[in-house]
């Protein structure tokens, strides 16, 4: 029985964790690397294991670092089972086509323009391997045991996250004759656990006994803003429509988007802020949108969430955008209205037009929603910039600029610290995976001071008997 690291460790991105026991291997999530590019090279390396042998791949949720690089297992011949709850199967669809035209415009553009080292530039992955992968996707209930081959078998807890993200409980055969917990082990992964008392998203289910536990870090060092939304937008948002201006928020299309709006929904709906026209700007965020809008009523969503609107997530007089042509139209409307539009922190999408019109007018309001990585127009507008550098030209900031705090997905380092104690008893061992170097340390001291486990951060590849 055997744990090997190959993603997601030492970094927060590409999360892919290689089970071999039972004479069965299970690749627990299956992420792209992002973010700096010495990391985005190890998308291009060998994995570090034969995909072709693989015989199962088990997703935790849908985003891209831990979804993003199936496709390109197809390249390597695998064959087997793809495994995800039931919202997840939807919206990987969305995601997986949506990166793969993306690769292959990348390669398209590098062609075009002669900057790649390779003659011709090649996509990671293709639409084809994508519509490949999508059809080995097996959707799975939550709660339900599934029988992974003998001696193995898993089964999804919710885990708040966003729609359809959940942790994982493995029992496995132990043959070893160590005295130590005969019969079966239980490993949970957490993948990437979600927020408590959050609108949209459910609470974290509480964790079952485990053995060993992999656990996520991604904010293990620090807490997140909780002072409510209508305090941190009213005065900005008020005198924008007070001067007729436009309110720009770029958000990403899976989640925040969906989030940003039902509680732009409730403000409205309660009087708390007034009703302007919404325009939703982002193919991909409408789509997500409706996915989750099929899902309200069931146990992924708060059951709280109201039908109020066509779509039933955001506020009346909600326009939704698909073609180009919309995209531009908006440019030409007057304010007051608020303007929702990909991507969260300005790297490209339709939200680099709308701050090329928007950006240099003081009447308007650019909201972040969120963090922002620094390299990127957003950390650029939250450090004072007088200028972003949108399409080749100097775009003055005369907008002025807010950010909505607390709105991320990951739970912060006490809620990841409550989650661990909702399990009846400590874990024996502990992974911490899918944090910077700095989180995942500190986590660690953490989960070994509460519950006095074997905590081990592993490193990329990095391999441990279970």
């Amino acid at each position: 029985m055997r744990l090997t690291f190959h993603g997601a460790a030492g970094t927060v991105t590409g999360s892919r964790h290689l089970i071999e026991a039972c004479d069965r291997r299970v690749l627990v999530d299956c992420g792209m690397f992002q973010g700096l590019k010495k990391l985005r090279r190890l998308n291009w390396e060998p994995p570090g294991f034969e995909p072709g042998f693989l015989d199962h791949v088990v997703l935790t949720h849908a985003h891209i670092d831990h979804t993003g690089y199936v496709p390109r297992l197809m390249q390597y011949g695998f064959r087997g089972a793809i495994h995800c709850t039931e919202p997840t199967a939807e919206l990987l669809e969305l995601m997986l086509m949506d990166s793969a035209h993306l690769q292959e415009e990348d390669a398209a553009w590098a062609n075009k323009k002669g900057f790649s080292k390779h003659d011709p530039a090649e996509p990671l992955y293709t639409s084809v391997d994508a519509l490949k992968a999508l059809k080995l996707v097996r959707p799975r209930p939550y709660h339900k045991w599934i029988d992974l081959g003998p001696g193995i078998r898993y089964r999804y807890h919710n885990s708040g996250h966003i729609l359809g993200a959940a942790f994982v409980e493995f029992r496995l055969r132990n043959d070893a004759d160590d005295g130590v917990n005969p019969g079966e082990r239980t490993i949970i992964f957490s993948g990437d656990v979600g927020r408590y008392a959050m609108p949209l998203h459910v609470d974290p289910e509480p964790m079952p006994p485990c053995d060993i536990l992999v656990t996520e870090s991604t904010y293990g060092d620090r807490l997140h803003d909780h002072e409510p939304v209508l305090d941190q937008i009213r005065d900005d948002f008020r005198l924008t429509v007070h001067k007729r201006g436009v309110v720009l928020i770029p958000s990403f299309a899976v989640g925040r988007t969906q989030l940003v709006g039902l509680i732009l929904r409730h403000l409205m709906s309660e009087g708390d802020l007034c009703e302007v026209p919404i325009h939703i700007d982002s193919p991909m965020a409408i789509d997500a949108t409706l996915i989750y809008s099929r899902h309200l009523y069931d146990e992924n969503l708060d059951d709280d969430i109201t039908a109020d609107g066509r779509n039933r997530l955001f506020p009346r007089k909600v326009h939704l955008h698909r073609t180009v042509h919309e995209s531009k139209q908006l440019n030409h409307l007057p304010g007051p209205r608020v303007i929702i539009a990909a991507s969260g922190m300005m790297t490209g999408g339709r939200i680099l037009h709308h701050l090329a019109r928007r950006l240099p007018d003081p009447h308007n309001l650019v909201l972040l929603s969120g963090y922002q990585a620094a390299g990127t127009r957003g950390r650029s507008l939250q450090d004072g910039a007088d200028h972003l550098r949108i399409h080749g030209q100097d775009v003055p900031v005369g907008a002025r600029v807010g950010t909505i705090q607390g709105l991320s997905s990951h739970a912060d380092r006490d809620e990841l610290l409550r989650w661990l104690g909702t399990c009846p008893q400590p874990p024996r061992r502990v992974f911490v995976v899918h944090g910077e170097k700095k989180q995942a340390d500190k986590f660690a001291t953490l989960v070994a001071d509460a519950t006095g486990a074997e905590v081990h951060v592993p490193g990329l590849k990095d391999s441990f008997e279970i």
